[in-house]
């Protein structure tokens, strides 16, 4: 790995939800994944109305962690246990980042994780039984409607990209966020 860069941008609710959150389609997508990857606490389907989370506050902070390789990792040819171990790895760099939003949250702010909660092995919600982390476990912008993708391209100028035959992306990039400025 040749280097960690932390990307953010502050933007206001309103203007981000019009024009990048539309939750019907979005968590359409979030379920599909579920399905095929297990549940997970901070994946719909909700028990509240996601837009009372949006419109509870005036600002988001974007916060996103770009961690490009070095020309010999992306060089290198991995059979798919090593890419599924290298990338299961830095999914759990994500608990480490989300330390900074946690550092970031107040009674004003709500903290928002880089996708599908991994703080458990194991998501309680496979098994019907309630979140065991409930204090630390946070939304993320795709589990609240967002369009993660678009968001990236348009306030950090990159595309998100996969590992795919057995070749790391040139670079992953995690996105989280914090709500604040409470209404």
């Amino acid at each position: 790995m040749s280097e960690i860069k932390k990307l953010t941008c502050d933007v206001d609710v309103s203007e981000y939800y019009e024009k990048y959150v539309d939750f019907e389609e979005v968590s359409k997508l979030c379920i599909e994944e579920q399905e095929m990857l297990g549940y997970n606490w901070n994946y719909p389907p909700f028990d509240f109305d996601v837009d009372e989370v949006w419109n509870s506050f005036n600002k988001l902070k974007i916060i996103a962690f770009k961690i490009d390789f070095s020309e010999e990792e992306l060089n290198h040819e991995f059979s798919n246990e090593e890419l599924e171990y290298i990338l299961k790895r830095f999914e759990r760099m994500k608990v480490k980042f989300m330390n900074e939003i946690y550092i970031l949250e107040n009674q004003d702010s709500l903290g928002l994780f880089f996708g599908k909660c991994n703080l458990c092995m194991k998501c309680t919600r496979e098994f019907g039984m309630p979140c065991k982390m409930p204090p630390r476990m946070r939304y993320s912008l795709e589990s609240l409607g967002a369009y993660v993708d678009k968001t990236v391209e348009d306030f950090f100028g990159y595309e998100i990209k996969y590992a795919k035959d057995g070749k790391l992306p040139e670079y992953l990039i995690f996105v989280g966020g914090l709500l604040y400025d409470r209404k």
